[in-house]
C-alpha cells in the first residue's frame, strides 16, 4: 500500500491506542499478551511494544517497525509472536490493513472444542460467519516466518481467522471496522456459549433469510465508524492520555 503521511500515521496511532484501551474495558485482553497492528505502507506497521499492559498504551508509545523486525520509531521491542503473525499477514493479505489478535475468552472457547464453530443462529453471528475461516491445525507458538505465512495463507481473502487452541485474528481496512468486528465477534461467541449451556438446540435459520440478512448488513457502512467514534468520545472524557 502507499505510505501514509505523518498526519495519517498520527491518527492511526490514536485509533490503535483507543482500541487497546477499550479492549481492556471490555475484557478482551490477556495480561501483556496479544497484539494490535496497522500497516502504514512502505513495509512498515504500528504495533504495541512487548511488556506494556494495554491500559498503559497511548498513541506515542506504540512502535513503528518494518517487515524485517527493525524498530524504526519508539522504545522497546516487538514481541516475537507479534512480529511473525502481524508482519506476515500484513505482507500477504492486502485486505488486512489492521490486524487484531486476542485470546478473548468466548471466541477462544470455540477454538478449544472439537468442531468449534460460530453458528449463524442470531443477528451478530449472521453478520460475521461468512467472513470467518478456521485453522484447525495447531502448530504451537508462532515463532518463525513459516508459521506466520501458514496463518496468512489460511486467512486468505477472509477477515477473521479462528486459531485452534489459541485465539482469533480479526482484520479489516480501518481500526474502526476491525474493532467493531472484534467486539461483536466476542459478543456473538458469548451468546452461543451461553445458549449451549441450556442444553437446547440452536435455532436454525433458513438459507434465504440468512442471505437476506447478510445483504442487509452489507448495506450498512456507517455503524462501525459511528460505534468507534462513540468509544473515543468516552475516552476523551475518561482517559484522555490515550491520545498523547
Amino acid at each position: 500500500m502507499e505510505p501514509l503521511n505523518q498526519a495519517e500515521i498520527r491518527q492511526a496511532r490514536i485509533d490503535l491506542a483507543a482500541a487497546f484501551r477499550w479492549a481492556v474495558r471490555q475484557g478482551l485482553n490477556e495480561g501483556i499478551c496479544n497484539h494490535f497492528s496497522m500497516d502504514v505502507g512502505g513495509g512498515r506497521f504500528l504495533v504495541n511494544a512487548h511488556g506494556w499492559h494495554w491500559s498503559e498504551l497511548s498513541a506515542s508509545n506504540l512502535l513503528l517497525a518494518d517487515f524485517d523486525g527493525t524498530v524504526l520509531e519508539g522504545e522497546g521491542e516487538v514481541e516475537p509472536t507479534a512480529f511473525y503473525i502481524h508482519s506476515r499477514i500484513h505482507k500477504s493479505c492486502p485486505q488486512a490493513t489492521v490486524v487484531l489478535h486476542t485470546h478473548m475468552p468466548y471466541a477462544t472457547a470455540l477454538t478449544v472444542v472439537e468442531g468449534g464453530r460460530l453458528e449463524p443462529c442470531e443477528q451478530k453471528a449472521i453478520r460475521l460467519c461468512k467472513t470467518i475461516v478456521y485453522d484447525d491445525d495447531y502448530q504451537g507458538l508462532a515463532l518463525d516466518n513459516s508459521e506466520g505465512d501458514r496463518m496468512a495463507a489460511k486467512l486468505g481473502g477472509k477477515r477473521i481467522l479462528f486459531l485452534a487452541s489459541h485465539g482469533v485474528v480479526v482484520t479489516h481496512r480501518t481500526v474502526a471496522e476491525a474493532y467493531d468486528d472484534l467486539y461483536y465477534l466476542e459478543r456473538a461467541c458469548q451468546l452461543q456459549v451461553i445458549a449451549r449451556q441450556t442444553g437446547l438446540p440452536l435455532r436454525r435459520i433458513s438459507e434465504p433469510v440468512l442471505r437476506h440478512t447478510e445483504e442487509q448488513y452489507e448495506g450498512d457502512r456507517r455503524s462501525a465508524p459511528l460505534h468507534f467514534a462513540s468509544l473515543k468520545r468516552i475516552l476523551d472524557r475518561d482517559e484522555p492520555d490515550y491520545a498523547r
